[in-house]
């Protein structure tokens, strides 16, 4: 079959590899429907994060069972089934916890294990880790259901992080996807102010259709000043979805003493935190990988039931062949984030 690997910086390959096997009788095979590019694929692609030359690429996928071990017993061949980017047993203490990306036997999507840009994927803890749609989806069912992968499921990890709530105030940084999804995830949640602070016009125009009642852009110098004055002194939740040095001190210099920082952008060149500004305001800071599996019934029981529609993130599409373009693209901000079509 074709997948994806990185080869080198700015390198990315569709090549041939063996056909994934069952290995173990809780595993699965998938053949992959969609898969997408995220953000975080860029930072290896553009060097800035180590990998080994022929890693596999995508965490980002939806698709359909084609043979389950003998001992899965909750999917069918034929279902079709949405994976969180990290796969996970379920049993463990750290899957008892709600932080199935810290499972002892579980892993993420890509490196050493099979990616999601590609043809199909061997899933270890099948049950544990897929989740499969009782509904007949169309391509419009399918496109709305994808960013759950991901994006849209770390959105709402930012938003739950930062503790927004109902009828509340929150600032959103950042304006890639997952940015907006924070926002559409922050207006899920019933927030009646949502900030929303990025670089680019069109994602700010995106932001407002998802929720944002309010717009700024991160490098005016004046941005700071406004949010603190119109919020009374800064945000009790800010959701930080950069992950970059800039996005963490921004996100601190808006919450108001006594408020908390969510923080899911992976981080990046971040090479200090102001512990001293934390301490001395009461500023909360909670960081961590959006256990996306916790959340996934929930946020496909709404895309379901036409409540949650995070697909206008996909601003441009390719078939597999094409995978590098969609790299290129992202890596070029032409694009928030590309579907891609196995």
């Amino acid at each position: 079959m074709k997948a994806t690997v990185l080869q080198g910086v700015g390198d990315i390959r569709l090549v041939e590899v063996s056909d994934p096997a069952l290995r173990d009788p809780t595993d699965a095979l998938v053949r992959v429907r969609l898969a997408a590019v995220c953000g975080s694929d860029l930072w290896p692609y553009r060097g800035l994060e180590s990998f080994a030359p022929g890693d596999r690429m995508g965490h980002e996928w939806i698709g359909t069972v084609e043979e389950i071990g003998s001992e899965v017993v909750g999917l069918r061949k034929g279902d079709l089934v949405v994976a969180p980017f990290a796969f996970a047993d379920g049993t463990c203490s750290a899957c008892r916890d709600e932080v199935p990306t810290s499972c002892r036997r579980g892993g993420f999507w890509g490196g050493a294990n099979d990616g999601g840009q590609a043809e199909a994927v061997r899933v270890p803890f099948a049950d544990a880790t897929l989740v499969p749609i009782q509904a007949d989806v169309d391509d419009d069912l399918a496109r709305r259901l994808l960013p759950l992968t991901d994006v849209m499921a770390t959105g709402h990890h930012a938003t739950v992080l930062a503790g927004v709530v109902r009828g509340g105030t929150v600032v959103v940084i950042g304006d890639g996807a997952v940015g907006l999804c924070a926002v559409l995830a922050a207006r899920r949640a019933g927030a009646e102010r949502i900030i929303s602070v990025g670089r680019h016009p069109d994602r700010a125009q995106l932001a407002r259709r998802f929720g944002a009642t309010d717009t700024f852009h991160a490098d005016d110098p004046e941005t700071v000043a406004l949010i603190v004055e119109s919020t009374g002194g800064g945000a009790a939740a800010v959701a930080e979805c950069v992950g970059a040095q800039s996005a963490l001190d921004l996100a601190l210099a808006v919450a108001r003493p006594g408020g908390t920082i969510g923080s899911v952008g992976v981080p990046n060149g971040v090479t200090g935190v102001d512990l001293y500004r934390f301490f001395r305001a009461n500023v909360g800071l909670r960081a961590g990988v959006a256990p996306v599996r916790v959340y996934l019934d929930a946020l496909v029981a709404d895309v379901l039931a036409g409540r949650l529609d995070p697909s206008p993130v996909f601003t441009a599409e390719v078939v597999l062949g094409d995978i590098g373009d969609a790299y290129r693209a992202m890596d070029r901000r032409e694009a928030i984030k590309v579907l891609v079509r196995s």
